[in-house]
Formats: C-alpha cells, sequence, structure tokens
C-alpha cells in the first residue's frame, strides 16, 4: 500500500468506528444477519511472563542487530475480503473490555484484523512486573452470523486498540494502523494523528510506515483516567520500544480539558536512514479562508488542522497557515532545542464550516513539547495535494541534524498535549484569519498579477494599541511588496488587521514573512505578534 491509501484506510475505518457512544450505537452492525449476542467471559490471558520498560529496549536494541523479516499474513486471502462495510460490522462486546470494574485506568477495546490491518499485534496486560498476553478468541465479538471472518482460526492476534470513557460511552484513545494513534481531545471529535515514527516522508523514495508490533498495558489501581502504553516498534529500517503515558482531563471543552501523553522512546537503526521524523503529526488540509475559491464543495471550510505552530529554542512565535498546495512541498525550519511544535485547529467557529456531521470546528489541536535538549535540527512540514477531505496530506515532525546510521542508540522525550493547555504566548498577539484576493482598490482598475493578502491578529497587548501605532514588517523570498498598511478593526476591539500586496510570476513560491511592530509614538515598542510565515504560488494562486 502507498502512503494515501495507509492514510485513507487509517483515518476514514478509524473515524466511523470511533463514534461517540450514542451515534455508535445508531449506526447499527452494517449488512447480515446478526449472531445472537452470546455472553463473553473475561479475556482469555496466557502465563506470565517478566516484564519492564528497560527489558523492551533490551529486546528492541537485540532486534535491530538482526535483519528485518516480515511476510504476508497466512489468511491473507480471508483479511482480504474484511473491507469497508465488513469492518465495521464486527464490534467488540462490551463484557469482554479489558478494566471494565473501574478499578483503574479505563475500559480497553480491542480491534479485529481485515483487509487495511492485516498485520497482527500481540497485546499484554501488565502487573506486578509481569506481562499476560491477551489470546485472541472469536467470541470477544459480535458479527453477523455469516460474516467472512468466522473463518478465522483463534492465534490471528489484534489490530490494535481502544481505551473508552467509563460506561463505555464513547472512547477517548485509539490506536489503529502501523503506528498511529489518536484521542478525540477536549472537545469529543477525532481528528489528526500522531505517529510513533516516520521514515524518508516527502522523499523520491517511497516512504517506510514503521508499525507497533506489540503493546502492554499498565493502569495505575484506584487512578480512573490513565493508561500507560508500552509498545514495540519495527520496521525495515530501525527497531524501538516506546512508553507513553496516557491521562484524560475530561471532553467539556474547557482550557483545562483534553489529553497528555508523555513519550519517552529508544530508537535502535538497522540501516542508514535518510530522513528521521522524531514525534510526527499527520492532519487534514483541503482549503480554507485562504483559498476557499479552489474548492468544489459547498462548505466554507475544510480541514482538520489550519496551521503549524512553532515555538523556537531562541523564543521566537512562528505561525504557519496551512496549504493545499498545487505539488508536494516540504518546508524545513532550522532550529536548535526547539520548545515545541504542533498542528493547531484555531478556529473553532461552526458558522466558518457549517459542517454539523463530522464538525471540523471541534477537531483537537495537538502541540509536542520536547522534554530536554533536542539539539541541532529542523522542524519539517511536508504538504501533499489533495482534492478530497478523506485524505490526509499534511505532515510534520522533528528531524535531528545528525544522521540516524546502524549501531546507534537514540533517545528521545517529550509530551503530547491534545487540547487543554497548549503554551500560548500571552505577551504577543495571535494570527485568527488569512485571506487572499486581487491586488489595486475596489471600483478601479485592478493591476495585473498583483495579489493582496490580509492577516488579522488578536491578543497580547493589541487592545492597547491605536490607529497609526502599529505597523506590519514584510519580507519576501522574492518579488515585490506593494502597498501595506495595518490598523484596528473597526467593532472589533484587540483585533489588528495587516494587509499588503505582492507582485510576482512564475511557479516558483514566494516565502513570505509578516508580523507587527509599534509605529508611531509608540515605535519602541517591538514585535507585538507571533511571525506568520506563508508560502505563495503565483501562477497558481495569483489574480
Amino acid at each position: 500500500m502507498n502512503r494515501r491509501e495507509i492514510l485513507s484506510a487509517s483515518i476514514s475505518l478509524a473515524a466511523l468506528g470511533l463514534l461517540p457512544g450514542s451515534l455508535q450505537a445508531a449506526a447499527g452492525n452494517g449488512a447480515g444477519t446478526a449472531a445472537p449476542a452470546a455472553p463473553a467471559g473475561p479475556l482469555i490471558l496466557g502465563p506470565p511472563v517478566p516484564f519492564s520498560f528497560e527489558r523492551l529496549k533490551a529486546e528492541a536494541e537485540a532486534a535491530a542487530a538482526r535483519p528485518w523479516q516480515a511476510g504476508p499474513n497466512p489468511h491473507r486471502e480471508i483479511l482480504d475480503r474484511i473491507d469497508y462495510d465488513a469492518f465495521q460490522a464486527i464490534r467488540f462486546r462490551k463484557a469482554a473490555a479489558l478494566w471494565a470494574d473501574g478499578g483503574g485506568g479505563d475500559p480497553v477495546q480491542l480491534f479485529h484484523l481485515g483487509r487495511y490491518f492485516q498485520d497482527p499485534c500481540r497485546i499484554w496486560v501488565v502487573g506486578d512486573g509481569t506481562a499476560r498476553e491477551i489470546l485472541y478468541r472469536q467470541d470477544y465479538f459480535d458479527m453477523p452470523a455469516d460474516h467472512v471472518a468466522r473463518a478465522l482460526p483463534d492465534d490471528i492476534g489484534f489490530s490494535g486498540f481502544r481505551i473508552a470513557m467509563p460506561g463505555q460511552q464513547g472512547d477517548w484513545i485509539a490506536f489503529l494502523g502501523a503506528s498511529y494513534f489518536r484521542t478525540a481531545g477536549a472537545r469529543g471529535q477525532y481528528g489528526l494523528s500522531a505517529r510513533g515514527l516516520a521514515i524518508d516522508t516527502g522523499l523520491d523514495t517511497p516512504e517506510e510506515f514503521p508499525r507497533f508490533t506489540g503493546f502492554w498495558l499498565q493502569r495505575i489501581p484506584g487512578e480512573q483516567g490513565r493508561v500507560i502504553v508500552y509498545a514495540r516498534l519495527d520496521s525495515p529500517s530501525i527497531a524501538g520500544a516506546f512508553r507513553i503515558d496516557c491521562r484524560n482531563h475530561g471532553q467539556s471543552g474547557t482550557a483545562a480539558d483534553g489529553v497528555e501523553m508523555d513519550v519517552d522512546c529508544a530508537l535502535f537503526p538497522r540501516t542508514p536512514i535518510r530522513r528521521l521524523g522524531i514525534a510526527p503529526l499527520t492532519s487534514m488540509f483541503w482549503y480554507g479562508e485562504t483559498h476557499g475559491r479552489q474548492a468544489r464543495d459547498w462548505r466554507p471550510e475544510i480541514h482538520d488542522s489550519d496551521g503549524l505552530a512553532i515555538w523556537t529554542g531562541s523564543g521566537e512565535r512562528i505561525w504557519r497557515p496551512l496549504k493545499n498546495p498545487p505539488r508536494v512541498m516540504t518546508n524545513s525550519f532550522q532550529d536548535s532545542d526547539p520548545k515545541g511544535f504542533g498542528l493547531l485547529q484555531r478556529d473553532r467557529a461552526f458558522d466558518h464550516y457549517q459542517d454539523d456531521g463530522v464538525f471540523y470546528d471541534r477537531r483537537p489541536s495537538l502541540w509536542v513539547a520536547p522534554k530536554g535538549d533536542w539539539g541541532r535540527g529542523q522542524v519539517q512540514l511536508v504538504e501533499i495535494p489533495t482534492d478530497d477531505e478523506i485524505h490526509d496530506n499534511i505532515v510534520a515532525y522533528w528531524v535531528p541534524e545528525a544522521p540516524a546510521e546502524p549501531g546507534q542508540r537514540l533517545a528521545f522525550g517529550y509530551r503530547l498535549l491534545w487540547d487543554g493547555a497548549i503554551p500560548a504566548a500571552r505577551a504577543l498577539g495571535r494570527t485568527v484569519a488569512t485571506w487572499s484576493g486581487a491586488g489595486g482598490v475596489p471600483g478601479q482598475p485592478r493591476p495585473e498579477g498583483v495579489t493582496r493578502f490580509v492577516v488579522d491578529f488578536e491578543g497580547g497587548d493589541l487592545a492597547a494599541f491605536g490607529r497609526g501605532e502599529v505597523a506590519p514588517e514584510v519580507t519576501l523570498s522574492r518579488g515585490a511588496a506593494g502597498l501595506q498598511d495595518a490598523h484596528p478593526v473597526v467593532g472589533r476591539p484587540g483585533r489588528i488587521r495587516a494587509f499588503f500586496e505582492v507582485q510576482a510570476a512564475g511557479a516558483e513560491p514566494v516565502d513570505m514573512r509578516l508580523y507587527l511592530k509599534g509605529a508611531g509614538k509608540r515605535r519602541a515598542a517591538g514585535a507585538l505578534t507571533e511571525t506568520w510565515l506563508y508560502q505563495y504560488f503565483p501562477e497558481a494562486e495569483g489574480y
């Protein structure tokens, strides 16, 4: 499978399989006649074996010293017939859920294998220094009596798992497909995903998708909403061990809600890796307010995330609105010891999307906060052209400057913040909207080849600045910058609008940079906002 097929399968199946409980019940069990819902007994566990994170890391290091071995699933012919509809018809029985006793953690439900998830993972339960494997049994699942999956034996494993809310009405985290995982954030709506690792994304060679081959799940007795997930990662190029401490703070939509994950990983390259992506985030951007005219859909905007935010090691705050580019584009932001980066959904106004089915206004934001010093490297943003909302086409990750070579032991720690307390620069205004259109003056002949950009900022100390006291600082990589100014927006206290015009031609992009600074008697105020970055394609976007 190529990148688009992998992402489409993971996103579409997860999106419909991870609905809130009330909607999931309404979706039914799919086509076919449902088998009687015989009560499922407790999960069947294998014998206890010693377990620790140090032991898991040692196993990963030993695996990296051996050649990669992989082959097709022996049950591929049957799994190929478990397509989208057949996969949706398989439901894990709530009565079989792990930790449904309320004694800590949250109930864990398991995913079946299918056409798009043929590589099995093994899942263990951790406690008292040992782990016991959850053995697959068909009676964990409800499915139609004539379902093709009934031809599978009782030793096939699982494709992943999800952690449900107490009472199992909806869920708050899911691991499904390759090394992908996601949460519903503070607003209870799935959107972008995280990954364990990205390898060779955006290069002229096929991308490699490492996968989690095994999971070890641990709860803390008496502590609800917390599960520690250990995972083994493997691929032709690398082996690794992960510890992901997951904590759910709620889904009422407040700033204190959301999910936190403390991630620690040890990575052991098997082969030289051209581009190693640490803490990768994957999202979808079809179109937004800046380029709505390229859409054929009736909705004003369609995206899971609307921008990449970076907090550099030097303290600069950067906002880069996302794009659906005319060709695959990789942008690199050089840095040293970054304080954080993330793919955010800043626009929370329902009217800007008008989607009352999948609610793009509720999609979570995701922030990566490094632990310790990551050294020199770059945040990379890969944008891939798309013509529909079903394709994830945005990837962001950290690339260390030092190359990844066999025999190395690489270690990274970071915190993932899904909504919740994503750090903000309180003294700086932030970008809240970006528009573009024909340059010139309304009612007069428009100059050919001139595009106007309008950027609105809010927050920080902007409310204290009046007309004539703030000015835009604009930098272009090529072309000419024309008419430019900034002023408070009438009737919107605290919002300042900057605009400038660009004249450039050709297919090569124009990299643009803008921030607001004090002007007039407030000239010494310095930078008042984060730095807005944008990539403009005159040939494709010009007016």
